[in-house]
């Protein structure tokens, strides 16, 4: 009863809420422009904020004009001082918590900044933002009666510093969890940022198996290996038999649409409610307002102000930014951002595409380091996503993870595409199903499609089944199990791939 009671004073205070997302709907350059001053105010007295005269600044163009857009390569000095305890760098203070970047176009790992402030303003509010839509649009929510369980990853401290903690953003929003918030949410905090992925399943599975779950959030590739476990683990057929009160998922992190087949068979009932998140190591940046949509609104009064780079720039030495007004829709934009923890124009290497201006709503497209165009077919994750998914529905076929890289050009040969999918369900004629892909990809994408006009340029693409499990396999062998941690979609390189294609014969033989 009290729990009950609790839950509708918080939907209630959650439809409180709103108004302030409706202002920034309504009015978004206004609301964009009044932050970026006061983040260029805040951060004046930094290192950052003297060496660009932050103090000057008085409109947009100021800022652009001041400062450069930055890669991570040229915060890397000043993130790596933040670590070793120095204040007042990139932002003022001492930053505690630094999220680890996933590394999927590189091995290299990063260090993003975490201020108390970002925290606070961007993560934490981004989640309220997020239950407040889903309370808006589920007026039966009942997150704050039962109980949420969280895919999250680990904490550790950094070698050179006791002070400074890294790890996945889900891990440091979870370890900084309001304590109103922490009976509401299953497994507890220990197990949730246990290091050892494989031991922190086998524990979520015996302790939130047994709790009455009414949401789920987390990275969909590693959820599948919680249900999977889940089944197997108390002997039912799909997850609505351990769950049945189950209302919601809130997914991030890799594009749903190869996944959506696999959980509607996981949660067979039309009553779950999906909902998509864009929380990147960076910032919570936008959340699904429009479950009958298949995009998310940009959450603009979040303590990060948008810019955006247009496909043309992504690889200039001197790239230009575009504000928020000056963007269209259905055009391929690079993510650049400036934050409260001190990211000043910054690339944070994702794409979107603007599907509604007013709101602005967008998708994302992919990464700027994950597409193919070596044939001039520039072909990007949104499209490869989309046509898998496709050529599943039309063949019955269920496919668990993928990636593709270009066949070269060789003497008499023409150039292509290969595909390494890993089915949970293989199609009855793979060949067949290499066609449809094919098909499907050219419908997608122009370029693509003229490329593959009558074979002259491309051959069709190549479709390789893996053994299930190897995509899972090589990622621990990578020590990217788990977590964040995303297979790499695309490359216009074949590093990935013939890793993969290495490893998988390896693992048969042995």
């Amino acid at each position: 009863m009290i729990r009950k009671v609790f839950n509708k004073a918080f939907g209630t205070y959650l439809r409180l809420r709103y108004p302030r997302i409706r202002r920034y709907m309504e009015h978004p350059h206004e609301v964009q422009k009044t932050l970026l001053m006061q983040l260029v105010r805040k951060a004046a007295p930094t290192e950052w904020g003297q060496q660009h005269n932050f103090a000057s600044i008085r409109t947009e163009a100021d800022f652009r004009r001041q400062v450069p857009v930055q890669d991570y390569e040229h915060l890397k000095p000043y993130i790596d001082t933040m670590m070793h305890g120095r204040p007042n760098v990139l932002w003022p203070g001492k930053v505690t918590f630094f999220s680890k970047s996933s590394g999927t176009t590189s091995d290299k790992s990063k260090y993003i900044p975490v201020s108390d402030d970002n925290l606070r303003t961007c993560h934490i509010r981004g989640t309220r933002d997020t239950m407040t839509l889903f309370y808006r649009h589920r007026p039966d929510a009942r997150q704050f009666e039962k109980k949420t369980l969280l895919m999250g990853g680990s904490l550790h401290q950094f070698d050179a510093d006791a002070g400074t903690l890294i790890g996945d953003v889900s891990a440091v929003m979870i370890h900084n969890m309001p304590a109103v918030a922490r009976p509401f949410v299953t497994p507890d905090i220990h197990t949730s940022l246990l290091p050892d992925f494989e031991e922190k399943i086998d524990r979520m599975v015996r302790i939130s198996g047994k709790e009455d779950v009414v949401m789920i959030g987390g990275v969909p590739t590693w959820t599948v290996v919680l249900f999977r476990k889940l089944l197997e683990y108390y002997g039912k057929s799909n997850i609505l038999e351990i769950w049945p009160n189950l209302q919601g998922y809130v997914h991030g992190g890799v594009s749903f649409t190869p996944y959506r087949k696999q959980f509607q068979d996981f949660l067979p009932s039309e009553n779950i409610s999906y909902q998509e998140i864009y929380n990147a190591s960076e910032g919570y940046f936008a959340a699904q307002d429009d479950f009958q949509r298949n995009d998310m609104l940009l959450l603009l009064d979040n303590g990060v102000y948008f810019e955006f780079l247009p496909m043309e720039e992504w690889h200039s030495e001197t790239p230009r930014a575009i504000p928020l007004e000056a963007v269209e829709l259905d055009k391929q934009y690079a993510l650049v951002i400036s934050t409260n923890a001190g990211l000043w124009r910054y690339m944070i290497g994702d794409t979107v595409t603007f599907t509604s201006l007013k709101p602005y709503r967008i998708r994302i497209t992919g990464r700027t380091k994950q597409f193919i165009n070596v044939f001039g077919e520039e072909v990007v994750v949104e499209n490869t996503d989309r046509a898998l998914a496709i050529a599943c529905q039309k063949t019955g076929a269920v496919a668990q993870e993928y990636t593709v890289a270009p066949v070269f050009l060789k003497k008499g040969k023409k150039g292509g595409h290969e595909w390494l999918i890993e089915f949970e369900q293989a199609p009855a004629d793979i060949d067949a199903f290499a066609s449809i892909l094919d098909q499907e990809l050219q419908n997608l994408n122009s370029d693509y499609e003229a490329k593959r006009y009558h074979n002259m340029a491309l051959e069709q693409l190549r479709v390789h089944p893996l053994p299930p499990g190897t995509f899972a396999k090589w990622m621990k062998a990578r020590g990217k199990f788990g977590g964040q941690n995303k297979v790499p979609r695309l490359s216009n390189e074949r590093k990935y791939v013939e890793s993969i294609l290495q490893f998988k014969d390896e693992d048969l033989r042995n």
